[in-house]
């Protein structure tokens, strides 16, 4: 792949704006692991009241460990599709993004690890009973207003659970009424499947990017990429609408941002098959000797 950075000689004016945006998309990301930090903290201090061990960080940070890992991956895959020299890429350079991506499919697939811990540990919940909830407000215990969202009860608050059902989950004193227990374990899967769903399409995009650099991604193999990519992004779309109408906004907005970010990506891949089927006619042209 030749480097299409807009810098060089002869840009156009709408490619610069383009790669701004592009670019600005990706600093939002990265923007995230911060927000993402500042609500796993403030979600881990009820769900791992006792402390944290080393063991535990995984499920107590996993929104901030995947965002960061998916953020370098994204820039490896930017640098990969669109920056670097195809030439260029070899020796040690080809081996350090090597080694670089593998440690972030690490991460990533232990924070899908984190992800299946946080639904498992939701949906382990004991009946919770109390005379007067009021009598539990200044203690330790704390309610679900959202998935990774707990809150100290109030003297504003507490008479509004008197007389409902409510759980506890195991282990923690975190308590929830029914209906919010419900959205939180269905937006817990709703993060379960947008992780598989990811590590679905890198691998595919794996795929791509490896026949795409021996000039072997042609023919049916891109139908096929196109045609599964299509439904999996599908599903990832409807997960960030679902975020949007029942979730926190951080979490649809992250959604929403990836979903634009490997666009970009897949522009990049387009442009480079392109390119390089361009080249191999070229190529081709001026070996036969009717064109010479």
């Amino acid at each position: 792949m030749n480097s299409r950075l807009p810098f060089s000689a002869g840009f156009l004016k709408p490619q610069l704006v383009f790669q701004l945006f592009k670019y600005t998309v990706y600093i939002f990301l990265t923007m995230n692991i911060y927000h993402f930090f500042i609500e796993d903290y403030a979600a881990s201090s009820h769900t791992f009241a006792a402390g944290i061990s080393l063991g535990q960080v995984i499920e107590a940070f996993t929104a901030t460990i995947d965002t960061a890992a998916w953020v370098i991956l994204l820039l490896l895959f930017e640098l990969e599709t669109y920056v670097l020299e195809d030439d260029k890429i070899k020796g040690a350079l080809k081996w350090s993004l090597h080694l670089t991506r593998a440690l972030c499919y690490l991460f990533i697939i232990y924070s899908f690890y984190g992800y299946l811990s946080k639904f498992f540990m939701i949906h382990t919940v004991l009946p919770f009973s109390v005379g007067d909830v009021c009598s539990l407000v200044g203690g330790s215990y704390t309610y679900i207003e959202d998935i990774d969202e707990y809150l100290p009860l109030t003297v504003d608050n507490c008479a509004a659970f008197n007389g409902m059902p409510l759980s506890r989950i195991a282990g923690t004193d975190i308590i929830s009424t029914e209906y919010h227990l419900i959205e939180a374990q269905r937006l817990s899967m709703t993060e379960i499947t947008n992780s598989g769903n990811w590590l679905l399409i890198v691998a595919i995009l794996e795929m791509d990017v490896y026949l795409q650099s021996r000039g072997q991604l042609q023919g049916l193999l891109v139908t096929i990429s196109k045609g599964i990519k299509v439904i999996l992004y599908s599903i990832l779309l409807l997960a960030a609408i679902y975020w949007g109408i029942k979730g926190d906004f951080l979490d649809f907005w992250d959604a929403f941002l990836w979903l634009v970010a490997f666009v970009f990506i897949e522009m990049n891949i387009f442009e480079w098959h392109q390119e390089t089927s361009s080249n191999k006619t070229d190529e081709q042209g001026r070996g036969d000797p009717e064109c010479a």
